[in-house]
């Protein structure tokens, strides 16, 4: 049986450190119910008592679907002057009415004598004090020893002294933390060791702050030399540049290592508590993010597409289920015959490499990606040049011209765009127009009104990003542009592409696609 590694979670509180994140209360408790129920052992919800969204996420978390024994709150050892029954920190730890509290106390001599102006012993006395407090209050207490990797290299003895306080006060693990995120793996193993000959098998944790990119490298290295908690956050946000990415450590140490950090059943549900967390919080994904990013699995090279349909093993180096991925093979330029037999198996389509229509495909394909066309994001676009390139695509409609006309009376007066649009199914043409508070929303909705007669359920898809490149720098306003545009519906998401001068061109090309792709796909769905 593997041994069990503790996923504490701190994403509730040093995560929304991020200077992008921000969560509501209702947010917060959402994060915590899908952070529980992919198996986290601990979640910190936040600081009770530094600010009301924490005070009210500690008293909503009570009336959701998690159970109370993973829930943690964070705070601060006492102050100099007080003690612990009259200091505000400390009591407003347990007016949280949670049962693992997690306090931070300072290691590093500098911090001691310079921050809080105190003597080393008087410090020694604060993190005991605090401890012992708390550990007879509740069911676990946590002490994070704040700068140990800093505290140990400027003072070794001193920073020891610090752990043997919060040992003797009975802390349920002691974590070690390296707060300015800047030591290095082989240097923190060794000091673990060190650490190690005098703290036998007490129960160790680990904190790291990512300022050196090496965070989740120093998470595992110390799991390796014998921490039994690891502290970090979904996605690795934090303070400066972030904290330890679980969403990393746990795949690493699970897939690699064979330790466990949340049940196996659970594993594969990594992916999407990525993209849930990131949802909530509005945050863009970061598609190369390792294990759960959009690209962590794709594949563009000819030769490696080649390989993974041989064996996937070839170029994976692990099966992207396992995290609850997928295997994805892109269409560009450098794309081989590989590629598209293997896309035109996604699209359902039977074809041979050895047919002559799969070297007009790729040859089509370069054509158009040396104008500007990109496909990586518009795999809609590629279905529907595959298609056409290769016979098996019916016209829903045609297109026969459009016109725009775009004005602005005062400065004061918003523009306004107004667009016409002939279109023809089967035998009949239909003339709309329709006005837009800019040209490509006009056009939209011109281009829906004509079809909505003959295509009803056109109206269920909607776009929901649009985004334009600049391809010929240099040129200034007469640049070729390249407009990217996601659609979807009830069912699915797709991209298309448009590339031209005239950026009204590329946007009508780009919805012309989506609109075709959106029929399509109705049309397969009814069959």
């Amino acid at each position: 049986m593997s041994k069990k590694i503790e996923i504490y979670d701190t994403t509730l509180r040093d995560g929304t450190q991020s200077e992008d994140v921000n969560f509501t209360i209702a947010d917060k408790v959402k994060i915590a119910e899908a952070l529980c129920d992919f198996g986290i052992r601990y979640i910190e919800g936040g600081w009770p008592g530094s600010n009301p969204r924490d005070i009210g996420f500690f008293r909503d978390v009570k009336k959701s679907s998690v159970p109370i024994d993973h829930v943690a709150a964070f705070g601060s050892t006492r102050r100099a002057k007080r003690t612990c029954d009259t200091d505000e920190n400390i009591q407003a730890l347990l007016e949280a009415e949670v049962p693992n509290l997690t306090i931070f106390g300072k290691t590093w001599d500098l911090h001691v004598t310079e921050a809080l102006k105190i003597e080393l012993e008087q410090n020694l006395d604060i993190i005991y004090d605090s401890v012992s407090y708390l550990k007879s209050k509740v069911d676990k207490a946590f002490y994070d020893a704040e700068h140990f990797f800093d505290g140990f290299k400027a003072n070794k003895e001193y920073a020891i002294k610090t752990v043997k306080a919060a040992m003797e006060a009975k802390a349920d693990c002691i974590i070690l933390c390296d707060t300015n995120g800047g030591t290095m793996p082989q240097e923190l193993a060794d000091i673990i060791r060190q650490l190690r000959e005098v703290t036998g098998d007490y129960p160790l944790g680990i904190h790291c702050h990512n300022d050196s990119d090496c965070a989740v490298a120093n998470s595992v290295m110390a799991v390796v030399n014998g921490i039994t908690q690891v502290q970090g956050t979904i996605n690795g946000y934090g303070e400066r540049c972030g904290n330890a990415n679980i969403c990393s450590v746990i795949p690493n140490l699970q897939l690699k290592y064979g330790y466990e950090c949340v049940p196996a059943d659970k594993l594969n549900r990594l992916r999407s508590v990525s993209r849930y967390v990131n949802e909530l919080g509005n945050l863009k994904h970061n598609i190369h993010q390792p294990y759960v990013g959009r690209a962590a699995f794709a594949h563009k090279g000819g030769v490696h597409v080649s390989a993974i349909l041989k064996n996937a093993r070839t170029y994976e180096h692990i099966e992207p289920e396992l995290v609850g991925n997928k295997q994805r093979v892109l269409l560009s330029d450098l794309s081989g015959k590989s590629n598209l037999v293997y896309k035109a198996k996604d699209f359902g389509l039977d074809i041979d490499s050895n047919d002559q229509k799969v070297n007009s495909v790729v040859d089509r394909l370069k054509e158009l990606e040396n104008k500007g066309f990109q496909y990586e994001g518009a795999e809609a676009s590629f279905e529907l040049l595959m298609r056409k390139t290769m016979g098996t695509f019916t016209p829903f409609f045609d297109s026969v011209s459009y016109r725009v006309i775009d004005e602005k009376h005062g400065e004061s007066d918003s523009p306004m765009a107004e667009a016409t649009v002939k279109i023809v199914v089967g035998d009949e043409q239909e003339h709309t127009a329709a006005s837009g508070n800019g040209p490509v929303n006009a056009l939209d909705k011109a281009v829906r009104k004509a079809l909505s007669k003959f295509y009803p359920r056109i109206s269920d898809m909607e776009l929901v990003d649009y985004k334009v490149r600049i391809l010929t720098s240099g040129e200034g306003t007469e640049a070729v542009t390249r407009v990217l545009i996601e659609s979807k519906d009830k069912d699915s998401t797709w991209g298309t592409v448009g590339v031209a001068a005239n950026i009204v061109d590329a946007s009508y090309q780009a919805l012309m696609d989506s609109m075709e792709y959106k029929l399509l796909k109705d049309k397969e769905r009814t069959n």
